[in-house]
Order: structure tokens, then sequence, then C-alpha cells
């Protein structure tokens, strides 16, 4: 592939390459694979350091043990397939903007050997959209006790360690409760202590009959005054209240300075006792964005990027998702949301397209469709409309569950298509039937 990637330059072929197959990612990959499939002029190439993708929004999932990643995430290779794009696995390294050249890591096995050397391959229109990954303000500890739910891999050891902990207090009759420490009281906080119950709900059925819900204990940890700050306060009110009545013990204003083994350390010097325990409590871009050269970046990492989604120092490089630093028209930024994403993806589409053709670039305008909170099967919250209402639209119950899972269908459809999608729901509809409602390993 590196071969034919050089051959590709020489023959004055535009290359667009993609870093990074998230929501932004994946969706602009099949695009533009599918704009260029027949044309030998124009080459497409998304790199992922991953082989599968999973929407980001529902990892929580993947380590409640509610969604199995091997069955419901999208292989990289059969997309490229079916799109027209070339895929390559690597993780991006350095980009000298003058060479037009990205530079990706060695690839390596479990065991440290060597399976793919360190290549460069050239491009002549760049797309960064490698996300976001947790921020935890350096708290002491926190990297080294703490699970993180940046990625598929880190999901799937948190539902590792959560299976064999059922198994470990099942053994010992249940001698203590299995006690779960989330810091963080945004949506991955919020929904994932939601999980987690309906989890404890379902294991009973397969092997556990004899566990008890209250033996659950699950403590979600806000520095501010209430959980889901980025909602309004009578929304996420009506949060908190259907998570005290599963049984989270919700602390607001309490600020963790350390992680133990034994737990989270307080400002106040309370212990929190936990035996696993989450950083849900904010995100910023990959540290190593701020390290390379010919970019602007801010305190978040991101890459400062002109209105129409061209890094402000580099009219060949687009960013776009959680790693771009877009400032609106009032001078706020950008929130990091897949909405976010899916958005910045359609205008890079345009402007990669246009740009193609010599013609003017469009101007990105984000538009806040509201925010939806899914409390697993028990319930949903949020706002719909955001530019229009202020967020004064609240939804709950079954029309927010309908709403949060048409998110969902929304990137699928960017993916997959209309036909495909309505496949996956029936296969999924179907597979109720024949498959565990919770993934057991």
């Amino acid at each position: 592939m590196h071969l034919f990637l050089a051959l590709l330059a020489l023959m004055d072929t535009q290359h667009i390459i993609i870093v990074g197959g998230g929501a932004g990612g994946l969706e602009l990959a099949t695009k533009l694979g599918k704009k260029y499939r027949n044309n030998k002029k124009i080459s497409v190439t998304l790199i992922d350091r991953n082989l599968t993708h999973v929407w980001k929004p529902l990892l929580h999932e993947v380590a409640a043990g509610a969604l199995d990643a091997d069955i419901d995430g999208v292989d990289y290779r059969v997309q490229a397939a079916h799109a027209g794009f070339n895929f390559l696995p690597g993780e991006l390294n350095d980009i000298d903007t003058t060479a037009r050249l990205i530079k990706l890591a060695a690839i390596t096995d479990d065991q440290g050997q060597q399976i793919v050397a360190a290549r460069e391959l050239p491009y002549s229109t760049l797309v960064l959209a490698i996300g976001s990954v947790t921020n935890d303000f350096g708290t002491r500890g926190a990297g080294q006790h703490c699970y993180f739910l940046d990625s598929v891999k880190q999901a799937v050891r948190f539902h590792h360690r959560l299976m064999n902990k059922f198994l470990s207090l099942q053994a010992e009759r249940y001698p203590r409760p299995l006690k779960v420490a989330i810091v963080g009281g945004g949506a991955t906080g919020v929904e994932l202590s939601a999980e987690l119950f309906k989890s404890a709900e379902l294991i009973r059925s397969y092997g556990f009959a004899d566990f008890e819900l209250n033996k659950l204990q699950i403590t979600l940890v806000e520095a501010g005054p209430r959980i889901l700050p980025a909602l309004p306060e009578r929304i996420a009110a009506a949060a908190q209240q259907e998570l005290e009545k599963l049984g989270v013990r919700i602390c607001d204003n309490t600020q963790v300075v350390e992680v133990t083994d034994q737990g989270l350390v307080t400002k106040s010097g309370e212990l929190i006792e936990a035996s696993i325990k989450v950083w849900a409590a904010g995100v910023k871009a990959p540290d190593f964005l701020a390290k390379l050269p010919g970019f602007e970046t801010n305190r978040a990492n991101q890459i400062v990027v002109k209105p129409t989604l061209q890094a402000s120092t580099n009219d060949d490089v687009f960013v776009i998702g959680d790693c771009a630093a877009f400032t609106q028209a009032d001078g706020s930024r950008v929130p990091p949301r897949a909405q976010s994403a899916h958005q910045m993806a359609a205008t890079a589409y345009a402007n990669i397209v246009a740009k193609q053709k010599h013609k003017p670039l469009r101007t990105f305008v984000y538009k806040d469709h509201g925010s939806l909170v899914s409390l697993s099967s028990y319930t949903a919250v949020g706002s719909l409309m955001g530019n229009l209402t202020k967020g004064a639209m609240k939804v709950e119950g079954w029309l927010a569950r309908i709403m949060y899972k048409s998110l969902y269908r929304m990137h699928q459809v960017a993916v997959h298509g209309y036909f495909k999608t309505f496949l996956f729901m029936l296969i999924k509809g179907l597979s109720r039937r024949l498959r565990p409602r919770l993934k057991l390993h």
C-alpha cells in the first residue's frame, strides 16, 4: 500500500487522507469514497489505529455490556470496500506540512514485535478527525486507577473488570457490595450510571439469581453544582430524580483531588470508597496535537480552524470534530458532540469537493439540535431544537428514547445508507430473540 501511494504521488494524483475514523471521519471518508470511486485522479484514504468503529456516544453501552462491539461495530476494511476508499491501520506521529507528508508510527503486536515499520505518506488534502480523549486535569492517580471510556478497547477492559467482579463476589457469597465511583456528571457519567443498574438487573437472569440489586452501589461525583450542566436545570433535575430512584448516590459540588486504589479522595478529605473507578469529567484533544509544528492550538490541544474548517495556518489541512477549535459568531466554541462532528463532516465534504474544482468554500455554521441523555431502557431526558427554543422544549420518557435512538440511526444512514440501516434495524430486532440481552464475557 505504501508503494501504491507513492506511485499516486508520481502520477500527479490528488490524494485525500483522513486521519481518524470516528463519527465525522468515517462519514466523510464514506461520502468522498463514493464521490471519487471511479475517478482515477483522486484517491481517498482513511487511517485509524483501530480496525473497527463504534459510535462514541455508545461506548458506555459497550462498557456495561448492553452493546457487543464485535457484532455492532463497523469494520473499516469492509466499509472501505463498499464505499470506495482505502483503509490503512496506523497512528499519526507527525505532519510535515511543507512536504505535505504524514508520518505514521510502527505497528507492533501484543508482544511488542514489529508488524509494520513506520511510514510516510504523501497527501494533497489532509483531514484531521482524531477526536478527543478524557481530561483528568492532572489529578493524582487518575490515570493509574481510573478507567477512561475513550475507545472500544478501554470500554471492553472495563466490561471485563465488571464481569470478573460479579463472578468474584458471587464465589465469596457477596460479603460486600460492588462499589463503583464515576467522576463527572456529564452525559457519559449519567448514562453509564443508569446502564450499570440495567446490567445488574439483567445479570440475575444469567446465573446470578442470588445477586441483590442493593449490592451494587454507584456514586456519581460532580465538581459543579449539578449534573448535566450542558442541559437546562429542570431537565437535569429530572435526570437526577430518575438516577436517585435507581439508587445512584449523587455528590455535587465535590472536587476529586486524588484517586487511590481504595477510591476517590475529595477536596474536603473524604474518601469515597470504590473498587471500580471511572473518570468521565471532561475531554480534550490528544496531547500530541499541541506538539505538531505549524499549527495553532488552544489550551485543550484543539487545532484552531478558519470558518471553512481549514487549519488557521494551512489551507491544505481541514480539521473536524472534537479536535477542531471553531469559534462561532457570538464568540462561543462549538461543543465536542457527535452532532458537531456530523455537521462538520458535511461542510468539509462540500469544501473539499469545491477545492478540487477551484470554487469558493462554504462557511461552517453549527446548528444546535438540542441534547438528549439516555438512562438505559428506563427513560431518557433532553431538549430539542436548541437554536430555535434555547433548550426550552423538554422531552422525556418514550419520546425522548425514540429521539435518542434516531441520532444513532442518522449516523448509520450517513455511513450505510437508508436501505442497509433498515436491514440493520431488522436484524437487531430479530437477534434479540437469539442473543442474550447482556454481553457476559
